[in-house]
């Protein structure tokens, strides 16, 4: 029999999206379910407490109802606080978001790299941990903005973020002390990627972006390699509340291979 599982990509919200971009390159032929924990967004806000407790739950009952595969947590907040906790809690590989500061240290020729994350993510000893063992040469400068993540929404909605917005969430990195020494900056949220061109626009003309996805997608085709995928892929997006904002999102989530909507 056909292997008909499907891989269950989990964000807070649609940044995720930029994960599920690569995978659909690495793993063409993938069955998806994309959840996005709309109720309990954003995350990069909320205490460490609440997101260790929720994430696993909702990922509980997600599980025991799609069936799937594999377990991809698209969201560097919820990695970096709970992914021990969804580990343990769930019997199925479980891929989580780590930031990429190990690949932003080897192409620095400066040594000051920027890290842009939610507030939650770049104080997280997770990050301390990669910097320590990556770039302990570096200059390590941190900027956590919920408000980069809402544009990333809300350009998927169809409002494309105003230029002074960027250039005023990015001057938080970038006015730093060594700030202007940045050439290469991590994208510690799997939203900012959806907002990679409008980043750069912001950025000096020297610096470079890097994020986790390729990664990410690289490790999901490692863990499911020899695996059977069925011949009509599916694509099904599930949110943790009804609102006027999914509506919106119908169109974007469409592009991404996403027709179906379901609500958990």
């Amino acid at each position: 029999m056909t292997d008909m599982r499907p891989i269950l990509v989990f964000d807070s919200g649609v940044g995720g999206l930029s994960v599920l971009a690569h995978i659909r390159r690495t793993i063409p032929k993938a069955s998806i379910v994309y959840a996005a924990d709309n109720a309990g967004y954003p995350y990069g806000t909320k205490a460490e407490a609440e997101i260790a407790a929720r994430v696993p739950a909702l990922l509980g009952r997600l599980v025991e109802r799609y069936h799937p595969r594999i377990v991809v947590i698209a969201c560097n907040t919820a990695s970096t606080i709970a992914l021990v906790h969804v580990r343990s809690a769930l019997d199925l590989p479980v891929v989580g978001t780590v930031p990429a500061v190990k690949p932003a240290a080897l192409l620095s020729k400066t040594r000051v790299i920027g890290v842009l994350g939610t507030k939650a993510t770049v104080r997280q000893p997770y990050v301390d941990n990669l910097v320590a063992e990556f770039a302990s040469d570096c200059t390590v400068l941190r900027h956590g903005s919920a408000e980069l993540v809402d544009l990333a929404e809300a350009k998927l909605r169809g409002t494309p973020p105003e230029p002074q917005a960027m250039k005023r969430v990015m001057a938080g990195l970038y006015d730093q002390a060594k700030g202007d020494q940045i050439d290469a900056v991590v994208l510690a949220c799997t939203h900012f990627p959806l907002l990679a061109r409008e980043i750069e626009t912001a950025s000096p003309p020297h610096v470079t972006l890097v994020d986790s996805g390729e990664g990410i997608a690289r490790r999901t085709a490692y863990l499911t390699q020899g695996q059977d995928w069925p011949i009509m892929r599916q694509g099904r997006a599930v949110f943790t509340k009804r609102d006027e904002n999914v509506r919106q999102l119908e169109q974007a989530l469409a592009t991404f291979g996403l027709d179906e909507i379901d609500y958990l």
